[in-house]
């Protein structure tokens, strides 16, 4: 599998400038995997063998389900099956009942989209780091980022050293830090109208009243869970 299908230049997640670009980032790279495994990866045996022996998770395996591709699905499951019956269940006498247990619940904890989608994450956090120490311009789409989920605002913070951001970590932290939290405290406003507006004293107002409280459930959900907020 080429490594360009895991991977984006971080400036143009950067630049759309919409929610927290981490998991847009995410996001996009699943896309990127999701499309490839159901179209160009059946002409490459490689990945037909890889996807053989870990097969999918059960998120992933829903997702391709609810996409165009059955066909291709189906012929990656055919292939995946025979590897089951192959490694588990045609030993039967061989292996006793906690091997199999053993390696069914291995396979449960695999999956090829995951595995790929982690590859390609961690190089483009990294390639943060870089981009942030290096260019003025992504400092300033980096800087200027309306907000970040609580999971990518910690995965952030620790993995950035002074190490690895000699002249920027601190900048780098502080901004990281203060887009997180002025989010984190308009949220608690929006959530805290949301609740008033539910007050008996209020008869609730009219739907023009709650302004940007209206999605506030929504909104402080998908910034606790690391999910991108849709409307």
């Amino acid at each position: 599998m080429r490594d360009d299908i895991c991977t984006i230049p971080v400036s143009e997640v950067f630049e759309e400038n919409d929610g927290c670009p981490i998991c847009r980032m995410r996001n996009i790279v699943e896309e990127r995997i999701l499309t490839y495994i159901l179209g160009d990866a059946m002409m490459e045996p490689d990945v037909r063998i890889a996807t053989n022996k870990s097969g999918f998770c059960k998120e992933h395996l829903n997702k391709m389900m609810n996409r165009r591709g059955r066909l291709q699905l189906a012929l990656m499951l055919e292939t995946h099956i025979k590897e089951v019956n192959g490694n588990i269940f045609s030993k039967k006498f061989l292996n006793p009942a906690d091997k199999k247990a053993g390696k069914i619940e291995k396979l449960s904890d695999s999956c090829f989209i995951c595995d790929k989608m982690n590859w390609g994450f961690d190089h483009m956090i990294e390639t943060i780091y870089r981009t942030y120490e290096k260019e003025r311009d992504f400092r300033n789409l980096f800087d200027n980022q309306p907000q970040f989920c609580m999971p990518h605002y910690q995965l952030l913070i620790q993995g950035a050293t002074k190490k690895k951001m000699p002249d920027y970590y601190k900048e780098f932290s502080n901004n990281l830090t203060r887009i997180t939290a002025n989010y984190s405290k308009n949220l608690c406003d929006d959530i805290s109208k949301y609740c008033k507006m539910y007050d008996y004293n209020n008869n609730k107002g009219n739907e023009t009243d709650w302004g940007e409280a209206k999605t506030a459930v929504e909104r402080t959900v998908a910034f606790l869970n690391g999910e991108a907020f849709k409307e």
